[in-house]
């Protein structure tokens, strides 16, 4: 019984086969994988990465696609997606949603709600599971700024980490590890609705990515420098290796 099989037997979630890197990530390029997993619900996604951890099955977590660089070849393995993890709702201390919500719903929901603070999260791409897991942000401002707990998937079981216990520090967090993020509760604000779009416009205006296929912003920025200043003073932009380069923009 091949892989695909031996999931669909044992769980009710939806499976696919032959899962494209190259289809599903914003660099475009990269191979297949056996079998792609769609857990609707914290539980599916708890059992399925348990059994998967008991026996040994590899696999591979897949957010928006941003910031990856996948291989070329076959992954013999499974990746998990939580893009049917998309619940969201507004709570007494702002937010709780799911890792599969994109960044430009979360936005979007929290303009609609008049919930500010998350404006500087704007332009960029990404899942909600996946900035976590990276501490997304710019400028000064992360994720881990409005993060107050992480529902998480750890041995099978499913584990609330609060914000402390994170480890959240420049594009880092403790979900690096291996770690599955299937939901995230975030402190707002309040804030007018006009407010918050002057900000998301200004956000958005700062952040504007050179057109075509990119991996986004993948340099971490020194102490009281920017890296696009210290690539520029290297003469690197538009410096190529095969078909990548680094952007001249």
């Amino acid at each position: 019984m091949d892989l695909y099989a031996r999931l669909s037997e044992r769980f009710p979630i939806s499976f696919s086969r032959d899962f494209s890197f190259a289809e599903h990530t914003t660099i475009g390029c990269g191979g297949t994988a056996d079998v792609c997993a769609l857990p609707a619900t914290f539980g599916e996604a708890a059992s399925l990465i348990g059994y998967m951890e008991r026996g040994g099955i590899p696999f591979c977590f897949l957010g928006a696609g941003a910031n990856v660089l996948p291989a070329d070849g076959r992954f013999e393995g499974v990746v998990v997606r939580f893009s049917r993890l998309n619940g969201i709702s507004k709570v007494p201390s702002g937010i709780c949603a799911g890792a599969g919500v994109s960044g430009g719903a979360l936005l979007r929901f929290a303009e609609e709600h008049g919930l500010g603070g998350l404006e500087f999260l704007t332009g960029i791409p990404m899942s909600l599971g996946g900035g976590v897991v990276m501490n997304a942000g710019v400028r000064g401002r992360h994720l881990s700024d409005a993060v107050e707990e992480v529902v998480a998937v750890v041995g099978g079981k499913l584990r609330v980490f609060p914000a402390r216990d994170c480890e959240f520090s420049e594009k880092s967090s403790v979900f690096q590890s291996g770690i599955a993020v299937v939901g995230v509760r975030l402190r707002t604000e309040s804030r007018p609705q006009e407010v918050i779009r002057a900000l998301r416009e200004e956000y958005a205006a700062r952040r504007r990515l050179p057109k075509g296929r990119s991996m986004g912003c993948v340099f971490v920025n020194p102490p009281q420098c920017s890296a696009g200043a210290l690539i520029e003073d290297c003469g690197l932009k538009g410096y190529a290796i095969g078909g990548a380069r680094v952007s001249e923009l």
